[in-house]
């Protein structure tokens, strides 16, 4: 079973309003939001994207997350190295991070199965 594109991209910010405008203006919808300088914004039926205001003494990242439809069915090939295997987040999904050749890390989401 293959990944099945891009289902999220996680970012951080630190400024939580600068970057929501940012976003806005480029016709993304704050879909959720918990008031704590995070949310989601959607445009479309296309990937997400999280946004989460960090300290200003962490450097903001970027993370891609490529949709697996079945966890249990997932199997990496040999070359896809698994840095932690399918996990439950605390955000409603399961997620397995794995590193490209050059050492970056991709988060792998599938859903929860009910």
């Amino acid at each position: 079973m293959a990944t099945e594109g891009i289902e999220a991209v996680f970012v951080e910010t630190h400024n939580w309003g600068k970057t929501a405008g940012f976003f806005q203006e480029l016709g993304y919808e704050l879909e959720t939001s918990a008031g704590d300088g995070s949310g989601v914004f959607r445009n479309g039926e296309g990937p997400y994207f999280v946004v989460v205001e960090i300290p200003a003494d962490r450097e903001p990242g970027v993370q891609v997350a490529l949709k697996v439809p079945d966890a249990d069915l997932f199997r990496p090939g040999p070359a896809v190295e698994v840095a932690t295997p399918f996990e439950d987040t605390h955000y409603g999904t399961r997620e397995m991070t794995v590193r490209d050749p050059d050492g970056r890390l991709w988060s792998l989401q599938a859903p929860v199965k009910s």
